[in-house]
């Protein structure tokens, strides 16, 4: 019997279902009928060190249940067991296909005789579960979402409203940091995004990751490059620092970002949307940089999309304008890194303070301490991101069937707008977008200001003509849709 209570599943066997009181029959029993929990059996080996594991193998040289768990063993701790090599059976997988996001291709180890399909390395190995929600929400076709969009509102659509979807991710994703009106920087980060989205190098390398964060925060920032000091993510008041989530040490940065490259290099051909979300997400909780680790985790959900052309070259999905367009998406992104942040909190409530100022290496000044970095390594190392991917298909659908969706509607009735106004009378499309514009915010009138701007409509006749011009557009527009309905 199963009971899926949000939090946790409670899984109840009959009495036959039993196992040996021993290592072997708990542990074979967890593999049988348990998730897969990296974490736990990083931190277990560690306790009962190699001689059960070695015992077990003895005993049972060929079962499927001993040869994954040596080999987990052995891939967990990098110490290697005191036993022979399996010389024969069939291989067997580490872990199941049809549960879990693996691997596109195996790499067999003739040790074992195991196909290690971890989508991984040992530094960094997320775990994706293909629960039936994991599994619908990855059934959208961003693609051919976006091909009906053509279909819909012209060939050339996503290509014309690629520019302003742009500047419309990247205002979002500041206002998401809650750095709103910053012009300067939003219209950097839109750069950044237009440039290097799809074309940049190897976006998770040191030189890459340096020009990223380069251009989003300018060649002059201070603390360029992974950081060589400890960080953590939180809020100040006037009494104190509230700590949300601490990241790991600099230490364990490169080989952490190592793995997760080596998860984008082993995963090519799987689900574009569970890829994007994890290398997003594992960025986001590696936090290897000083500054703009929120900003470059957006920016490789759409990296990862054009990189596997599920996503046409030049077009981006405004993922951030999505998460700032309801409460319910913001309260999800949320949610989405406390499933992470809040029980990793929890365990190390006590084990952080805030001591003696220390000047790091990277220029930092830091009074941060953290006790338990080794211990945490087992954490941040194997993280389940599951509802990550979950939230980021489901952001991407909305995304595309919404935002999107409406932004080309705009831009479709905005073209009819300026073709019937220069029917009316021939104007360059900068003076008729800021008329349209004008005035369809002022109720269909036109404005003082507008008229100072624009001698030439005091003439009221020809004023009238412009109203009536603009607003045809929009109001057609609106009665076709009404009619579709």
């Amino acid at each position: 019997m199963s009971r899926d209570t949000g939090d946790q599943v409670d899984n109840r066997y009959p009495a036959a279902y039993r196992p040996n009181d021993d290592f072997t029959g708990h542990f074979e029993f967890g593999l049988k009928y348990e998730e897969i929990h990296l974490e736990f059996f990083a931190r277990l080996f560690a306790v009962v060190g190699p001689r059960p594991i070695e015992a077990w193998c003895r005993n049972e040289p060929f079962g499927q249940y001993a040869r994954r768990t040596g080999f987990l063993y052995e891939w967990l701790t990098g110490q290697q067991l005191d036993v022979p090599d399996v010389t024969n059976g069939g291989y067997v997988d580490a872990i199941a296909a049809d549960q879990y996001l693996t691997r596109t291709e195996s790499t067999r180890v003739r040790r074992w005789r195991i196909n290690n399909n971890l989508p991984g390395t040992v530094d960094f190995c997320p775990i994706i579960r293909r629960s039936p929600a994991v599994q619908e929400a990855l059934q959208f076709d961003v693609g051919a979402a976006l091909s009906e969009l053509d279909r819909t509102y012209g060939a050339d659509i996503l290509l014309r409203t690629a520019s302003w979807l742009t500047f419309k991710e990247s205002r979002a994703s500041f206002l998401i940091e809650k750095e709103a009106d910053q012009a300067d920087r939003i219209q950097r980060f839109a750069h950044v995004i237009a440039q290097h989205c799809g074309r940049i190098q190897d976006p998770l390398s040191d030189q890459s990751l340096h020009t990223l964060q380069a251009g989003i925060l300018g060649h002059d920032a201070f603390g360029l490059g992974l950081r060589r000091s400890p960080v953590f993510v939180g809020q100040a008041t006037m009494r104190e620092n509230i700590v949300h989530y601490i990241a790991p040490h600099f230490g364990d940065l490169a080989p952490m970002l190592e793995g997760l490259n080596a998860f984008e290099r082993a995963t090519r051909g799987a689900e574009s949307l569970a890829r994007a979300a994890v290398i997003a997400f594992g960025f986001v909780y590696i936090h290897p940089m000083r500054d703009g680790n929120g900003r470059i985790h957006r920016f490789l959900i759409n990296d990862t999309l054009v990189r596997d052309k599920a996503v046409p070259d030049g077009v981006i999905l405004p993922v951030s304008a999505t998460i700032t367009s309801s409460a319910e998406f913001r309260s999800g992104y949320d949610r989405s890194l406390e499933v992470f942040s809040r029980p990793f909190m929890h365990r190390y409530a006590t084990s952080y303070r805030f001591g003696e100022l220390v000047t790091y290496q990277d220029g930092t000044q830091s009074n941060f301490v953290f006790d338990d970095y080794e211990n945490a390594r087992f954490v941040w190392r194997y993280p389940d991101l599951s509802e990550h991917v979950l939230y980021t298909a489901r952001v991407v659908s909305h995304t595309v069937l919404t935002e999107m969706a409406e932004e080309a509607k705009i831009l479709v009735i905005f073209q009819l707008a300026l073709e019937r106004l220069k029917d009316v009378v021939e104007m360059p499309d900068q003076d008729a977008n800021r008329i349209i514009r004008s005035v369809k915010e002022n109720g269909w009138r036109i404005s003082g200001k507008l008229k100072k701007q624009y001698p030439q409509l005091e003439d009221e006749r020809r004023a009238a003509s412009i109203v009536k011009a603009v607003r045809s557009a929009f109001e057609d527009a609106e009665s076709n849709e009404a009619n579709d309905e």
